[in-house]
């Protein structure tokens, strides 16, 4: 992983945190809102731990194999992750 392990690192510990304590909102029968607005800041974590790792990926392995005059299942990566983030 060409990534900052150090920050998707502790993006992830972040993520946890708050995946825990949904749970024990979900248990403590909490207000739909509040869980549902916790809900799109563990979302907003994950989503930015993923551009960290797909920058990286490109600045990175797509970058080497473009160089290298191999970059056709590389750019065909992108374009799966692509149509996953689109859907």
């Amino acid at each position: 992983m060409q990534a900052d392990k150090e920050k998707v690192y502790r993006l992830l510990k972040t993520a946890k945190g708050q995946i825990d304590g949904l749970i024990k909102m979900v248990e403590d029968d909490r207000y739909c809102i509040d869980i549902s607005t916790q809900l799109l800041a563990t979302q907003a974590i994950l989503r930015r731990v993923n551009k960290e790792i797909l920058h990286a990926h490109i600045n990175g392995c797509v970058k080497e194999a473009i160089l290298k005059g191999n970059s056709d299942e590389k750019i065909e990566e992108i374009m799966g992750i692509i149509d996953k983030l689109s859907k």
